[in-house]
């Protein structure tokens, strides 16, 4: 039989520690991409574009049945098939063509970056409240933004991000903004969706102390 002689002896690359283990690891990470992918497949938007997200996560979730545009202060580093990239620094002025530009945004766990030099941006103590302020002007009236953050007893980590109380993330979209989706994932990995942010849970951040709180919210 063609194939049954012994194949040549490689070098050894023993594998010994993984018979038990497990065949992924199922972090808040794949939670939150697999679960704003399906919004966005089931909204259907004319056009996505997204700021800052994983190149490597939701990007490439989104990418596989959409075109996505993607603004980042990072070059992307290869071309990706389906992925239109522009290197963009959202804490300058925005150029015209961003402006109202998008009835579909996206930045997920990136708004507590902004300011603290992580990724050579300008330190500024007010980053994420600027950046915030420049998300929602690239959203059309009635478009959609979904904002994923971490949540949990308010602090910065420096240099590494912030984490808000869910009230802080929910005051975000006061003003010419309707909330129709939150969504949290706790400190023990569970999708808990259709919370209500106003709730006497909310006060406590649903128990987490570093969780993620997911918005969708329409620009009025």
């Amino acid at each position: 039989m063609k194939g049954a002689e012994l194949m040549p002896w490689g070098k050894e690359l023993a594998m010994i520690t993984e018979w038990n283990e497990s065949s992924g690891s199922l972090g808040t990470y794949f939670y939150q991409d697999q679960l704003i992918a399906r919004w966005i497949h089931e909204a259907k938007p004319l056009r996505h574009i997204d700021v800052g997200s994983r190149l490597d996560g939701f990007i490439g979730t989104l990418s596989v049945f959409r075109e996505v545009e993607v603004l980042d202060i990072r070059p992307q580093p290869m071309p990706v098939p389906n992925v239109v990239f522009h290197q963009v620094d959202l804490m300058q002025a925005l150029d015209a063509q961003w402006i109202e530009c998008t009835d579909s945004l996206s930045c997920l766990h990136s708004i507590e970056h902004f300011g603290l030099g992580r990724y050579g941006d300008a330190l500024d103590p007010m980053g994420h409240l600027r950046g915030l302020e420049q998300l929602k002007r690239v959203v059309r009236p009635g478009g959609i933004l979904y904002l994923s953050t971490p949540i949990g007893p308010e602090r910065i980590e420096f240099n590494a991000h912030r984490i808000f109380a869910v009230t802080t993330l929910t005051s975000w979209f006061d003003n010419g903004w309707k909330i129709e989706k939150f969504t949290v994932i706790d400190d023990q990995n569970q999708v808990r969706e259709s919370l209500d942010p106003k709730s006497n849970e909310a006060q406590n951040q649903f128990g987490c102390n570093a969780g993620i709180g997911i918005i969708a919210a329409r620009k009025g």
